[in-house]
């Protein structure tokens, strides 16, 4: 089989998956990268030192490239808005396979507008009859594009794949902790990873260790990154008495996150619904983490089970964050627990390999014009309707 992954540019996050389609594919597979990488994402290391030998460069060999994605047997494409790569294959009725994030993360409201509409007819909504498929990255994805009526009963889940890593888990979750020796004089170890930016809410990560410190618990908890707002971070940890508590890491490489993800035993995700999907979700749970997340952030329903392998909690109820902090950092057999199915949750269902393998099964069925047997759930499983608020009414109920 010959295929193509047609993107913007390739990441960290994306060539775990590659590597796989590139060995099931036995050399048949290429990244068509579209763009030149960002500065700025170049200097937080998502740059990787040498291109995979499956990368070919449009703007490098662009008629080379164009071949490609005319003739290939399958097209995945994702990560860019420029239609103008895929127009001839599409206009020819060979099969495509998009990937996409959410129509409309800042709200469905946007819908309204008939430029937007009429664009999305354009790029999708007149493809619903055709050998055009959808991987949805991100548990919202189907509820945007249904409003624009595309791709009835060909949405599919998916998500990002970072690398996965595989441990004795039990020594994993028994060295987790911060101070003390292993075992013994360990203080609960939270962790908080990203961008310091607005729709990330690091404050509430501040805001949880308030929390905790007032109702006299003993713990330790690490903020990692940069940003605009870290200056209000640093009057947040003065304001609040935090400096025992509470570390500012600023920035630190990938590699270097997850080491500190190998120590911690909660991890908190707080960004809101502009979090497409969220990697460092699958990097926390690969790591033991018990995490608790918001309930509007992409990956979010996707990985967790509420109260199994860890807790969601409805976006913007901040007292629910705090509640079920604190029941983890009380509770350490649950947090151990949720850590410990985080981990299976990642390293037997949601990774690059099985991702791929599900994947490749998807497109033979479709070269070969067969029904679609799609697994039950995790990578290539169908992409049920989940409204906004659906999942919010899970967080709701903890299960235990």
């Amino acid at each position: 089989m010959k295929a193509a992954f047609v993107s913007n540019y390739i990441n960290h996050h994306q060539i775990p998956f590659c590597n796989a389609m590139y060995r099931l594919t036995e050399g048949g597979f290429t990244f068509v990268q579209t763009e030149r990488m960002e500065e700025h994402r170049i200097r937080m290391g998502w740059n990787s030192a040498e291109q995979p030998e499956y990368v070919s460069c449009y703007y490098e060999e662009p008629e080379a490239c164009r071949r490609l994605i005319a003739d290939c047997d399958m097209v995945i494409f994702g990560g860019t808005d420029d239609e103008s790569y895929i127009k001839e294959r599409l206009a020819s009725g060979k099969p495509v396979i998009r990937m996409s994030e959410r129509l409309y993360k800042t709200g469905q409201w946007k819908a309204v507008s008939p430029r937007g509409l009429r664009k999305k007819y354009q790029d999708h909504t007149r493809y619903r009859r055709a050998q055009v498929y959808l991987l949805c990255a991100g548990a919202y994805v189907p509820s945007d594009f249904h409003i624009v009526r595309a791709y009835p009963d060909k949405m599919f889940r998916w998500g990002y794949f970072p690398e996965t890593r595989y441990y004795n888990i039990e020594e994993l979750l028994a060295a987790k902790g911060y101070g003390g020796e292993q075992g013994v004089g360990k203080k609960p170890y939270l962790l908080w990873a990203a961008r310091m930016i607005d729709w990330k809410h690091p404050e509430l990560a501040m805001e949880t260790a308030r929390h905790l410190k007032e109702r006299g618990l003993d713990f330790h908890m690490d903020i990692i990154g940069d940003g605009d707002l870290k200056g209000g971070m640093e009057e947040l940890q003065r304001r609040y008495g935090l400096t025992e508590n509470v570390r500012l890491l600023g920035y630190q490489a990938p590699g270097d996150v997850r080491r500190y993800m190998e120590q911690a035993d909660i991890f908190l995700f707080t960004s809101d619904r502009q979090e497409g999907w969220g990697a460092v979700a699958n990097e926390a749970m690969n790591s033991g983490c018990a995490l608790i997340a918001g309930h509007m952030i992409g990956a979010a329903p996707y990985l967790i089970k509420n109260g199994e392998n860890g807790f969601l909690y409805r976006d913007g109820k901040r007292e629910q964050l705090f509640a079920r902090t604190e029941r983890l950092v009380r509770d350490r057999q649950l947090c151990r627990r949720f850590g410990e199915n985080a981990y299976g949750t990642i390293t037997g269902l949601w990774n690059a390999e099985n991702a791929a393998e599900q994947l490749f099964k998807l497109m033979r069925s479709i070269l070969q014009g067969e029904e679609l047997m799609p697994p039950k759930e995790g990578p290539c499983s169908r992409a049920p309707l989940l409204q906004e608020g659906a999942s919010g009414r899970l967080a709701e109920g903890d299960g235990v």
